[in-house]
């Protein structure tokens, strides 16, 4: 018997050119063919085995399933929660892109003022609206202080946005001639304006729901604004979170019963190439730039769906641990301590950043995907579960 030929690539990411879809494509069929077909190509042809994993963008799913919804729904669930008076828009991101049309559908539906709370000096995912050093070095206490325009202006002039160039509080303003912008970060305060409040926040959104429900605030989320079924309209389990512009008049949603859509791309590669993959649906990564401070997250979750063999946190040693503690054989060392992790000692763990390993892979696919000109909406990932005594596949 011959010895088995060394391996020297482990994880290895591939992006992989889709045709161009429209709504109702047959998208599971696609992918698999369209992979498949890979698999025979003259350039770079690739090869599947089982534990392979393939993921989708978020927007390449819902294009498909057409999860468009116009400003007009947006502005009808408004009113029909809010039917008089003033509301709130509490904590919302800084994006043209990703929130200033829900605005716009807010705003339409409301018959009083929209006060569109924002928190300084940043939004939730680290877009600044103002100079950090200059609130540092000014008398404001951003615990208790409230600013409206022109006390902003009055103390920090105008700001724009570093990447974008934009002065958010301008074009928030200008979304709507109902719409006046207040800075604050104590959520009770929003209530000082009116009681009827739509948390905008991400994230924190059920922490910032609980502290005005409390604090007696009639309040709703982004989430539960286009959440439910209709003939009429695209939903999403997220409601508008996670939503992007499409045009002058509609957002596209985050798509639906995106785990089941996993499930059946399963399935159907199992049928066409009797191997087992992972899949998985991902929108942002969550990633922070150190430049910018902006922490790359504005969908409310890193994957909607996933196949179970992606579910939990990664179980692996820490071979450098095992290096800097064994003067031996370190090849033997780290055997031994592999075997030992999978017995369920977790000696060598220390260290070990806790994420899920779909947040990690959504990272790792959003940053081969890109949002560009690239026309991979469809990632595949070979070696991600190997470790390093892990030889060439058989299967």
């Amino acid at each position: 018997m011959t010895n088995q030929p060394t391996r020297y690539i482990g994880t290895s990411v591939y992006g992989v050119r889709m045709p161009i879809i429209k709504q109702g494509a047959d998208i599971a069929n696609i992918i698999s063919d369209t992979i498949i077909e890979a698999t025979k190509s003259e350039y770079q042809p690739l090869i599947l085995n089982n534990g392979d994993i393939v993921a989708i963008t978020e927007s390449f799913l819902a294009r498909a399933q057409g999860n468009y919804a116009k400003l007009s729904d947006i502005a009808t669930e408004v009113s029909s929660r809010f039917p008089q008076g003033d509301v709130a828009v509490a904590f919302p991101i800084l994006s043209r892109n990703r929130f200033a049309k829900i605005l716009e559908g807010i705003a339409q539906g409301v018959k009083g003022t929209v006060y569109v709370c924002l928190s300084y000096p940043a939004d939730e995912v680290g877009n600044a609206i103002m100079d950090e050093d200059d609130l540092f070095n000014s008398e404001i206490n951003p615990y208790s202080d409230i600013m409206e325009k022109q006390d902003f202006r009055d103390k920090f002039g105008t700001y724009k946005h570093p990447i974008t160039n934009t002065d958010y509080i301008e074009l928030y303003e200008a979304v709507s001639p109902n719409i006046k912008v207040v800075l604050l970060n104590n959520p009770k305060d929003i209530l000082k304006y009116t009681k009827q409040v739509i948390v905008a926040s991400i994230h924190v959104r059920k922490r910032h729901k609980k502290i005005l429900v409390d604090a007696g605030g009639d309040v709703m989320t982004l989430d539960e604004i286009c959440n439910t079924p209709s003939e009429n309209r695209g939903w999403s389990e997220f409601g508008v979170l996670g939503s992007n512009f499409s045009d002058k008049d509609k957002l596209k949603l985050f798509p639906r019963d995106a785990m089941n859509f996993c499930k059946t791309l399963q399935e159907i590669f199992k049928a066409k190439t009797g191997k087992h993959i992972e899949v998985m649906v991902y929108g942002d990564g969550g990633f922070k730039c150190p430049k910018t401070k902006i922490w790359e997250f504005a969908d409310p979750v890193v994957s909607p769906g996933y196949t179970s063999g992606l579910e939990g946190m990664p179980n692996e040693i820490k071979i450098k641990a095992v290096a800097d503690n064994n003067q031996g054989n370190l090849e033997e060392a780290i055997k031994k301590a592999i075997d030992e992790k999978n017995k369920g000692s977790d000696n060598y763990s220390l260290g070990t950043t806790p994420r899920q390993i779909t947040d990690l892979l959504g990272s790792l696919c959003d940053l081969t995907t890109g949002s560009g000109e690239k026309g991979t909406p469809v990632v595949l990932i070979k070696g991600y579960f190997d470790n390093y005594l892990t030889g060439i596949p058989t299967e």
